[in-house]
């Protein structure tokens, strides 16, 4: 089939990409002329493991292409996807803009018949809100909502082998149905993955899925602080909450706060549309406040530690993307530590294996951004791991304590938590562990 992905940030060029390794005929267009020539360079502008392959093995066969002349690529397709941004407004609702614009070009530019898929994080209300601008249109527009549910560091393996696809059109639009079946029957040939509801429906499961993924998250954090007070160890409690079945293992773990593209902008939006609709969002509201109040807690742990006076300290930190396999800086909690440890005088020298470059800008000359993480901790007074790459999670703590001014380890994923630090000289610290 002919596609079009408007946007290419990373849903529209990972989906883009991804559907033309099912045999379709992409065309991923964007505004941005200059990521456009990156792209048709052979250049990839986001680290997503496994995506670069993809995104050149499909160019060469000619399967996928890029272009900033939207109206031109939307004119020749059979499906439009809409992945542009939907960045948060002010009071905490989603910028639409994007999204009508591209519902415009649509309207004035197609040649046939089309399906027009949204596949951008919109609120409900926005299926309906796009069929009004595309209904003067000189053919007919089929507007389904599909939601993406792609994981920065596996979206490639998300979409290739998803959970399940939420689809949103009218149970009476048979040629919709009959088209989104087609796409994604190459990643449905075990078992059909597609979650058939209306728009509204498909608009607010979204919200909802991310919502409680970071209540979750969240409420182990404020446990995880309790677990301190009282001397109890979260990570007996995780395992022991998550052997029950009704609520499992997953998204249970402490840590400094949750952070990226999603979550915080998707419980905010959440609790938005459910104001404008005179419903109240308590749990979504308080998840907001406790995620941004926890994501101090490692510089609290390190102020605390040196009896509040960091001045002329050096700190190191190592992790700066808000998660592993991903470059993305967005809300990531080591920005709030950043913030506050230079804020306070500390001297900060930090290493992440991908995201500096995005980084940099931000702070200038006062961060120091090193290549090689064990270079971060030569002389400093603490070393603050804050993202859970692999290469951190089994270091060198031998070479460590001979490199550290002071032996203190502040461990914002207990991912050391096992290793007896204590014993080895260390003040180490975690999230709801005892010190060990």
């Amino acid at each position: 089939m002919r596609l079009c992905m408007v946007g290419s940030g990373y849903v529209g060029l990972v989906s883009g990409a991804c559907f033309a390794e099912t045999g379709n005929d992409v065309v991923c267009a964007d505004i941005d002329a200059a990521k456009v020539a990156r792209l048709q360079a052979g250049e990839v502008p986001i680290f997503e493991p496994g995506l670069g392959p993809i995104l050149e093995r499909n160019r060469a066969a000619g399967r996928l292409r890029f272009s900033a002349d939207v109206a031109g690529a939307v004119a020749g397709a059979q499906v439009v996807f809409v992945a542009v941004g939907t960045p948060p407004r002010r009071d905490g609702g989603a910028d639409l803009s994007a999204v009508d614009k591209v519902a415009e070009t649509v309207a004035a530019n197609l040649t046939e018949e089309v399906v027009l898929v949204l596949k951008s994080t919109v609120p409900v209300g926005t299926n309906a809100r796009v069929r009004r601008i595309v209904e003067g249109a000189a053919h007919r527009v089929h507007v389904v909502s599909n939601p993406e549910f792609l994981k920065e560091g596996a979206a490639v393996e998300d979409f290739m082998r998803p959970d399940r696809v939420i689809v949103g059109c009218d149970e009476d639009d048979a040629l919709a149905r009959q088209v989104m079946a087609r796409l994604y029957h190459p990643v449905s040939l075990a078992k059909d993955r597609i979650v058939w509801m209306n728009p509204a429906s498909a608009e607010l499961t979204k919200y909802v899925a991310n919502t409680m993924l970071a209540m979750r998250i969240s409420f182990m954090n404020e446990v995880a602080v309790l677990c301190e007070r009282v001397g109890a160890d979260i990570n007996s409690v995780r395992r022991g909450v998550g052997s029950d079945a009704r609520i499992g293992p997953k998204f249970l773990y402490a840590g400094p706060g949750y952070g990226g593209s999603c979550f915080p902008k998707d419980v905010q939006a959440l609790a938005d549309i459910a104001h404008e609709h005179g419903v109240g969002a308590e749990l979504a509201n308080t998840t907001h406040r406790v995620n941004e109040r926890h994501k101090g807690l490692l510089a609290r742990k390190v102020k605390a530690r040196f009896d509040g006076d960091l001045r002329g300290k050096r700190i190191a930190v190592w992790g700066l993307a808000f998660k592993p396999r991903t470059d993305d800086i967005r809300e990531s909690p080591a920005l709030t530590l950043l913030d506050v440890l230079l804020s306070e005088g500390a001297e900060v020298v930090a290493h992440d294996p991908e995201a500096m470059s995005h980084v940099r800008p931000l702070y200038d000359e006062r961060l120091r951004l090193v290549d090689d993480a064990y270079a971060a901790a030569d002389g400093a007074d603490a070393l603050v791991l804050v993202t859970e790459w692999r290469e951190y999670q089994n270091p060198d703590f031998e070479r460590l304590r001979a490199s550290l001014r002071q032996p203190v380890l502040i461990d914002g994923r207990n991912i050391w938590a096992a290793y007896g630090l204590g014993a080895q000289g260390f003040d180490y610290q975690g999230v709801g562990v005892q010190p060990t």
